[in-house]
Parts: C-alpha cells; structure tokens; sequence
C-alpha cells in the first residue's frame, strides 16, 4: 500500500520478542536440516564467502540451511547446500570451515521455549550476533541473543480439522489494495489509477472467496474514504463505510463466514469512528480480541466463533503511542485494533513491476518485532505479503504461481508458523491460483514442538 503503496489491548501486549515458555524444554537436536535463527531477531545464520552473518531468511537462496551431525565430543553444523562444509570460528569470529577442521565442532544444548545454545565446547563461549541484518555471527556470552532456534527447513504437518481450528491455524486470501479494483470507483489519480491491484469489486472478491481486505482510508469531507497513496485528483472515492457495508450484509447473509480488514490508516479516530458506527449492524458481527482474554489465553477456535456470530474483525496499522500523542482517543475503544499488537507481517514488497523478485521473509516491523514472535498462549497472527510495487499482470500471474512455493518453504521457516493471512495482488491470475494456494495450506496444521 506505498510507494504504489508503502503497505499498508494493552501496552503489554505489545510483545517485543519471542517469549518462553517456563519450564517448557527444547526438543533432541534435530539431525535434518535446520536454519539457525537466532531468538531474538528472527535472522538467520548464513554463509557469505566464509564469513557467518546474520541474514533476512532467505530460504535455500542464500546458504542458511545447515544439518547437525552427531560426533565425537558434540555436533557439526554442515551446511546443506555446500558439499564438506561447516560452521566453524576463528578467534571470536563465526566462519565456515572444512568439516572436521579444528573448531568445527560445537556443544549444542536444548533450553526453553525450543531454544538451544550453541557454545565452544567445555567453555562458555556461545555462538551470538547483534540486532541489525548483515550483522556478524560471533562467540560471546550468553543471553537472548546467544539463544536460537533449530528452525526446520521443512515442517511437519497434521491434518486440518475443519472448525475445531483456531484462528491462528487458519489461512485467508487476502487482497492487497482491494478498494484499488477499478470497479467500484475511483481509487487514484493519474497515473496511480492505470495500475489497479484488484480487477473485481469488493462485493465479487467475497463471493469469489477473499476473506481479508487491505484498505487506505484518509478523510476527505469529514469522511474517511479509499484512496491510494493520497486522494488528490480522486473525483467522488468510495467511502470506506461502503465497502464495510458490503463485508457486513455479505456476513449477515453467510452465516460461519470469516472476514479481516486491514486499515492503513490516515484518518483521525473520531473520523474513524463515525464511518464505523454508519454502517448499519456492523457491531453485530464485530469481534473483539481483546474483550476476550485472546492475549492469555489464545485464540478461539471457528466454530466457536461461527456460534456466536462474530465474524469481523478489524485492524489499524496505526499505534496506540501516535494516537496518544496526537490527543485521539484510541482505536481499541470503538473495535479497531493496534495491528502490532496482534499480528506479525512480514515486509510488503518482492521488488519492482518487471524482473526478479526478493523471496526473503522478514518483518516488516524490524528485528524488535520479528516473525518469530511468541509466547505459549497467544499466538500473533501471521500476515503475509506477496506482491510488488507495481502490479503487472504478466509478473502478477508468475508470482501468483509460486505463492505455495514461497509460502512453505521461505516464510513459514521464517516466521515458524503458517500465514494466516496471504495477500496478494490480482487474486484471479496465477497457476495454480492463491484460492487454490490457500486451500492447500487449510488441509493442514503445523506439528506443535518443531
């Protein structure tokens, strides 16, 4: 939603990294191949011309992957995709190294939270980074982020079932810029407009299967209504009240159906507030995660949710602190959720219109908020992004084909979770398409204790 879009309760749910469990051991090392991600940031430990360094997760397109190998006096740590090699140090420096060389064999520990700390043995040197990508990987004491993760490269599946699912076990189409169709109104002015994200209506996109919808609202007449990138030049913008309206009859209609709004959001709370409380019977269906004990004690499951007709849920990307400064009374008051305070998202753009394409997953947010962030009850919801700056149809219906790729075998190792939301520019092109995609992720759930 920037540059063509620049993306789109409490304080303390507001978690900053992933949280442990007390008491709640890690598993035996894994002897199958693993990224080593580190606690604390979410990146990943990979090879870069002998040197380790801590990188965005990149999948297997950047030398992350790495296999723990049982011997004599602790484990090796061979990178998978690079024959007789392995993560060795030099000094206080993390290298890569011949296999069996001097320094190449570590102690690797299980913790909490499914952690481990990989340390020289018989010392209290352990394998550590900083916060920042491209970072070095190091020996240094211990601490958050001498902690990581041994990130299966591919998850362990069980089958999906059906309305016994939390939310968060859930994958939803989402459509980017989905007000940026083309066929409900003007959404840009020249040359924005020749660029449309969507090329059906909201009402179509429900039909056809969209269950999360990103929209920009900005205030214009004391409304708030749907532009891109600003409403300068836009002659008569839909209102976002009418496109939650069209949500709201099309819940009432279909009872058990789910429905998530993603506000990047430029409009005060008071403007906010009036357009929701216009459409009529929308708190009918609104649900309220933080009304609900979400944060201690997880989230419900779809038939719970279907039961008691709460179907809509809505998030702004604003924060709670720039409202508070700004003298508004905050979101959460009338049913808007801080997005930051429940999901994780990972960074909106793969790259330009035309050309290769970026497949790392990382967050959007930083290393303050990783992908990985947990705790044992709560877990944030994944939000998704894949798409570009501009939407070309012939690129669009390329990435679209590759979104199963991606999605099991890049951001799911990057976030250790499944999306639960997946968006995506032009929902109807790609083979096989992102309906398609996102059934496929719904006949499973990932194997708890990876």
């Amino acid at each position: 939603m920037r540059p063509l879009r620049a993306l789109c309760g409490t304080a303390a749910l507001a978690l900053t990294l992933p949280v442990l469990s007390p008491g709640q051991a890690a598993a035996a090392v894994p002897t199958t191949s693993v990224y080593l991600q580190n606690y604390a940031t979410g990146l990943n430990a990979a090879d870069s011309g002998g040197t380790v360094v801590a990188h965005n997760p990149k999948g297997t397109e950047d030398h992350q992957q790495w296999t723990p190998v049982a011997v004599s006096g602790g484990y090796r740590l061979q990178n998978t995709d690079e024959s007789g090699i392995c993560l060795g140090r030099s000094g206080t420096s993390a290298v890569t190294a011949a296999c069996g060389a001097d320094g190449t064999t570590w102690t690797i520990t299980a913790g909490t939270g499914s952690t481990y700390t990989v340390s020289v043995p018989g010392t209290s040197q352990y394998l550590t980074t900083s916060s920042s990508d491209s970072a070095a990987v190091q020996l240094g004491s211990s601490g958050d982020l001498a902690r990581w993760y041994l990130t299966p490269t591919a998850y362990a599946t069980t089958a999906a079932s059906g309305d016994t699912r939390t939310l968060d076990q859930v994958t939803f189409l989402t459509s980017h810029n989905a007000f940026a169709n083309g066929a409900d109104g003007n959404f840009a002015s020249f040359p924005v407009s020749l660029f449309p994200n969507q090329n059906y209506g909201i009402s179509r996109q429900l039909s056809d299967g969209v269950r999360g919808f990103m929209l920009d609202d900005y205030t214009v007449s004391g409304q708030a209504v749907l532009c891109h990138n600003s409403c300068s030049g836009v002659s008569s913008p839909v209102p976002l009240a009418t496109d939650l309206q069209r949500m709201v009859d099309f819940l009432k209609a279909n009872p058990g159906q789910f429905v998530t709004v993603f506000l990047e959001d430029y409009a005060s709370s008071d403007v906010l507030k009036s357009s929701l409380a216009s459409v009529s019977g929308l708190y009918d269906v609104l649900y309220r995660p933080d009304q609900e004990g979400v944060a201690t004690n997880g989230w419900p499951t779809m038939a719970d949710l279907a039961a008691r007709g709460k179907q809509l849920l809505i998030f702004s990307d604003r924060t709670r602190a720039s409202d508070t400064s700004s003298g508004w009374s905050t979101r959460d008051t009338f049913g808007v959720m801080y997005q930051r305070e429940w999901t994780v998202e990972n960074y909106w753009s793969m790259g330009g219109g035309i050309g290769d394409s970026d497949w790392s997953c990382y967050s959007r947010w930083g290393t303050g908020r990783p992908l990985t962030t947990d705790s044992s009850a709560f877990h944030p919801l994944f939000v998704m992004n894949h798409f570009r700056d501009y939407t070309i149809s012939a690129t669009t219906t390329t990435d679209n084909g590759k979104l199963l790729n991606r999605a099991q075998n890049f951001c799911t190792p990057a976030a250790r979770k499944k999306p639960t939301y997946m968006a995506v520019d032009r929902y109807d092109l790609g083979s096989p398409t992102p309906l398609s995609t996102v059934n496929t992720l719904n006949t499973y759930i990932l194997t708890p204790g990876q």
